[in-house]
């Protein structure tokens, strides 16, 4: 399989009175159409890591490259960019905004890409609520939305650009055994369906252990698990 993204010895230290490091020498490679799971004890680093390889966050050191391209000398502008049309992401907690319907918060990624007109991004935003079956609710607020109803509208609007790598942090954590099991089938399929690259930080091992493969940290460094 090909590379899409590679980290070499990154390391992230908050610059605190007493720094504090957050990842330490992180080595690993994510393959394209990849299920990886990144695991470990509350306070481990997965979160930072996950925020580090989304272009999120700048590492103290150490390299990441997105399809062989080097994002170190990048400027804000040019990862933004990159974030735009490389990456989706799907957070714990939804954080749709609440003024605007599930189709306006799914349209937000594809405004902010430019690459589309009016109408075009209001049908990709309806295609994929439908796709997530929300046909029916595309023109409702989150309120008025159940939490499986409101991640899925998350989904979709990480898959507003067509990224072909999505990360999700925790994206179960916050429901309940239904619509999390509703949630993992969706990202499995985004995979082995859409052939994208999903990366997920999961407190539920049993969850991970359905995935392709696991990455494991402990104390913001790499222990074994079944990746290297």
């Amino acid at each position: 399989m090909t590379a899409l993204l590679e980290a070499r010895n990154l390391t992230r230290i908050l610059p605190e009175t007493i720094p504090v490091t957050l990842v330490r020498d992180v080595s690993l490679t994510v393959a394209e159409r990849e299920f990886v799971a990144i695991t470990g004890p509350s306070g481990s680093g997965k979160s930072s890591l996950l925020y580090l390889l989304g272009l999120l966050d700048r590492p103290t050191s150490g390299t990441l490259t997105i399809e062989g391209r080097d994002t170190g000398p990048m400027n804000d502008a040019e990862l933004a960019r990159t974030r735009l049309e490389m990456l989706g992401f799907v957070f714990q907690f939804h954080f749709l905004l609440p003024e605007f319907t599930a189709r306006q918060n799914v349209e937000i990624p594809m405004r902010k890409l430019g690459r589309l007109s009016r109408r075009q991004m209001r049908d990709r935003a309806g295609d994929l609520l439908a796709m997530l079956g929300l046909a029916d609710h595309c023109d409702k607020k989150p309120y008025q939305l159940s939490g499986g109803q409101r991640q899925r509208v998350a989904v979709a609007r990480a898959l507003a650009n067509d990224p072909p790598m999505v990360f999700a942090d925790e994206p179960t954590g916050s429901l309940d055994s239904k619509s999390s099991e509703q949630v993992f089938q969706i990202l499995r399929d985004l995979v082995s369906e859409r052939g994208k690259t999903v990366v997920a930080v999961t407190h539920d091992l049993d969850m991970a252990a359905r995935m392709d493969r696991r990455i494991h940290l402990v104390d913001g460094m790499l222990a074994d698990a079944d990746d290297d």
